[in-house]
């Protein structure tokens, strides 16, 4: 069964405890931590009060959401990365495939990130830790080729995917892009957006209900369902979006 919970950085002008106190009572039961504001890597007095509060009000960490970059960066930067995610008590870590959309990839750019790719999961391997790839534009996992291409090269189990629709392309297009990844999905990102006049615009989860409610269908259930941007970023309207992502789900509230 799905495990409801809310991306930190969905708050990002809230303190981590407001974080933890939102999620908490709106019936949550997981946070995904964004190392950029509410969870540094480099911060261990920060990471140890999450942890404490977070048992306090019964919330527990489903993934680290980090900002670090295959073919960008050095793997060595993985390493404060990966003791952080153990310090918040989760195995699980996002990155991103690069900068660059897969189809403004060269064959040598592809062949050069799927090759630093193996390797992370290599060393995540090792350290028991499963690397995740952002579904995401600018990156290579931003298309079912692209993220196809990256995952069954490297054929790893620490090398994983999140997923979310595209808010540029049509509901059918991420529907079947879903069913085909997810044999590789650990963690959903879930919002309602549409694109209006080539404007995104934040919708009630809603608002998405039927869409969701297909796109949920096409995981087997282990995932975390973590919201993801609310409208206005209101933390009010929290609880009215758990209610709704718990009734997709049938799960009761926490």
């Amino acid at each position: 069964m799905y495990r409801c919970g809310l991306v930190s950085v969905t708050y990002r002008a809230l303190s981590h405890r407001e974080v933890i106190d939102l999620a908490a009572d709106a019936g949550l039961s997981c946070i995904e931590w964004g190392s950029d504001v509410h969870a540094p890597a480099c911060d261990a007095e920060r990471l140890a009060d999450i942890v404490a509060y977070s048992r306090e009000r019964g919330i527990e960490c489903c993934s680290y959401g980090t900002y670090f970059r295959l073919g960008l960066q050095p793997l060595d930067e993985l390493v404060p990365y990966i003791a952080a995610a153990r310090l918040l008590g989760t195995d699980v870590l996002r990155i991103w495939a690069g900068n660059k959309n897969y189809t403004d990839m060269t064959e040598v750019e592809r062949a050069a990130l799927i090759d630093e790719a193996r390797r992370a999961a290599a060393l995540a391997a090792r350290e028991g830790i499963v690397l995740c790839l952002e579904w995401h534009t600018q990156t290579m996992t931003n298309c079912l080729d692209g993220a196809l291409a990256l995952i069954e090269s490297v054929d790893s189990p620490a090398l994983r995917l999140y997923w979310q629709p595209s808010q540029y392309r049509p509901f059918a297009h991420n529907l079947a892009e879903a069913r085909r990844v997810a044999p590789y999905v650990v963690n959903l990102h879930v919002f309602a957006w549409e694109l209006a006049s080539g404007k995104l615009i934040r919708q009630a989860l809603s608002d998405g209900r039927e869409a969701w409610t297909q796109y949920l269908a096409c995981f087997d259930g282990t995932q975390h369902a973590l919201l993801e941007f609310v409208p206005d970023d209101d933390p009010a309207l929290l609880s009215r979006e758990a209610a709704t992502l718990r009734a997709l789900i049938k799960e009761e509230p926490k």
